[in-house]
């Protein structure tokens, strides 16, 4: 099997040696086909973290990802991939000049899906737009600092002006990014398979993780999807009955100029807010008033996005919240971002109030709803886990409650009762902890629950009325409709089975097939412990009778065939561990 990986390639040969040379037997065992390898042994959170950062950018963002989920590693891990960083020098600026002027000469295809012929028909609009499309570069920037301000395992970015004056950041794909994605994914897919073929990959389904990772960096390179979500957080964030929108920006797009390998977005002066120097913009130089009003507006932006949007930034790490020069934040670097149905908006709600209220029963009975059982779930065992978790939070007040390293040992302790917790919940207790630590690293006194205790009336009345009471309350009253109109049919129906004596149930009992088999184990032993013991005096009573000699060899049959069922029987006890 190794000699098989190593001839593919020499970046397969470095993923191998690197492997090795952090010492990660469990992996070295399994590249060897070694059938040692069957449970899994995974690295520490150090090794497993030098591992990702020597095999370089691609594998940086596979740990990045894999901070994630919490549902998969316990927290030791998540600390350690979450300080993962790509240390990428820059390109030269000869090579991302290559890159800006190739963007800015695309076909009239790559930038119109689908333009109106009529109107080319009118006049000389399409010559007017193949000219805008094919400027030179000196016509559309009227300058680019050479020196890269930030620079990435996928993209750098550059300051620019543009010819009208505007301010705009420049984010540029690395050149031949897509042949290294294109061969690490490949890689990374063939690992999985490989971990698949164990317990611990089969658990955890490994491969399809590794299509969750391939999904995610092809989305990442394409940078018109990462524009689109940036539209789209702004025009959500345009809004809000929780917070004052003006105080909370999202940088423009400037679409006419972004393709799929640069992005042009407005540039936006300010500092990362944990390096910023607040001067009390806005509350009489009062740099505490002012500190707890950011605290309390970032809170409430990302709750309108967990809650009421659906739609939020999956990465509020201080380097993507920027404090401005006017006193606004900024939320920057939106490639990762994360979905939540209203369902789950509603079940995460709830989940809330039963962390907070410590009620093991209910976390139990939400996480059901939630997550998908792998195997059969002991809700016995599920509840006493949360009742043990949630007990030490108890004496605890709301002030000294850690939501976020709360909510992430409900996910291990499903995990551990054979619950797998869909990945989108990963990104949302993610971006639940960053925010979290972000908030209390910048203002040490706040506390998640306290800012967020005034909007759960709110959330609810969402919950139950939706954004148009009017709407609800005629969806309501058509459904009791429609039950005022079934129920009489329905009743009748049950009466006359009922008379009829034609009426059937149908019961489905919780792990009644696991009882089933291990009866059905037991009546097969028994019925071949009835059927050897009968071959056995079968075969004494033909022996002892001195007329029967003829039938010597019947008894010696006989014998034979008991000593070899007994034989099995005993095996078979014995394997499944079941002796006593």
């Amino acid at each position: 099997m190794l000699s098989g990986i190593t001839q593919t390639s020499a970046r397969q040969r470095e993923i191998v040696e690197v492997v090795f040379r952090n010492g990660w037997d469990y992996m070295r065992q399994l590249l060897l086909g070694s059938s040692k390898a069957d449970e899994p042994e995974l690295p520490t959170p150090a090794v497993l973290r030098n591992i990702l950062t020597d095999l370089g950018p691609i594998y940086v963002k596979l740990g990045q990802l894999l901070s994630t989920r919490p549902d998969l590693l316990s927290p030791d891990y998540i600390d350690a991939l979450s300080e993962l960083q790509a240390k990428v020098p820059p390109v030269a600026w000869s090579e991302v000049e290559s890159v800006i002027r190739k963007q800015l000469n695309r076909p009239m295809h790559e930038v119109f899906e689908k333009i109106n012929p009529e109107a080319i028909a009118a006049g000389s609009v399409e010559s007017v737009i193949r000219k805008q499309l094919n400027r030179p570069m000196h016509e559309v920037f009227e300058k680019i600092n050479p020196e890269a301000i930030a620079a990435g395992s996928i993209a750098q970015v550059h300051r620019a002006t543009l010819s009208t004056g505007q301010e705009v950041a420049i984010k540029v794909q690395r050149p031949g990014i897509e042949r290294t994605v294109d061969q690490d994914i490949s890689i990374v897919k063939g690992i999985a398979d490989l971990v698949s073929r164990t317990n611990f990959g089969k658990y955890y389904d490994v491969v399809s993780l590794a299509d969750e990772f391939a999904s995610a960096l092809n989305d990442e390179l394409n940078f018109t999807k990462e524009a689109g979500y940036t539209d789209r957080l702004r025009k959500n964030l345009s809004s809000s009955r929780w917070f004052d929108p003006e105080q909370v920006v999202v940088p423009e797009i400037f679409w006419e100029l972004t393709s799929e390998r640069m992005l042009v977005m407005e540039w936006l002066e300010g500092v990362p807010i944990l390096t910023a120097e607040l001067k009390g913009i806005g509350h009489d130089g009062d740099v505490e008033a002012e500190r707890q009003a950011i605290t309390r507006q970032l809170f409430r932006v990302f709750f309108q996005q967990l809650y009421i949007d659906g739609f939020f930034h999956a990465d509020p790490h201080p380097g993507n919240v920027f404090y401005l020069s006017d006193g606004r934040i900024a939320l920057l670097d939106c490639g990762m971002v994360g979905r939540l149905d209203p369902r789950t908006q509603d079940l995460l709600t709830e989940m809330i109030l039963a962390i907070v209220s410590t009620d093991a029963q209910r976390c139990s009975q939400l996480t059901i709803k939630l997550a998908t059982p792998v195997q059969p779930v002991n809700l016995v065992r599920l509840e006493s886990d949360y009742d043990y978790l949630l007990r030490k939070y108890y004496s605890l007040s709301l002030s000294e409650l850690n939501f976020s390293q709360a909510f992430y040992e409900v996910l291990q302790a499903a995990r551990k009762n054979y619950l797998r917790w869909p990945s989108n919940l990963g990104l949302y207790a993610k971006a639940l902890a960053n925010l979290e630590g972000l908030g209390r690293k910048f203002n040490p006194e706040v506390n998640l629950l306290d800012e967020v205790r005034p909007l759960v009336t709110d959330m609810f009345r969402q919950q139950l009325v939706g954004e148009d009471p009017l709407q609800t309350l005629l969806r309501t009253s058509l459904e009791l409709k429609n039950l005022g109109l079934q129920s009489p049919r329905r009743i009748e129906f049950l009466l006359d089975r009922l008379s009829s004596e034609t009426l059937k149930w149908n019961l489905s009992v919780r792990e009644i097939d696991g009882l089933r088999l291990t009866i059905d184990d037991s009546a097969n032993r028994l019925s071949f412990s009835l059927v050897l013991g009968s071959l056995i005096m079968g075969a004494a009573i033909i022996a002892s009778k001195e007329q029967a000699a003829q039938f010597y060899w019947v008894s010696i049959g006989l014998f034979l065939a008991a000593s070899v069922i007994g034989l099995w029987l005993i095996v078979s006890i014995l394997r499944s561990g079941k002796l006593r």
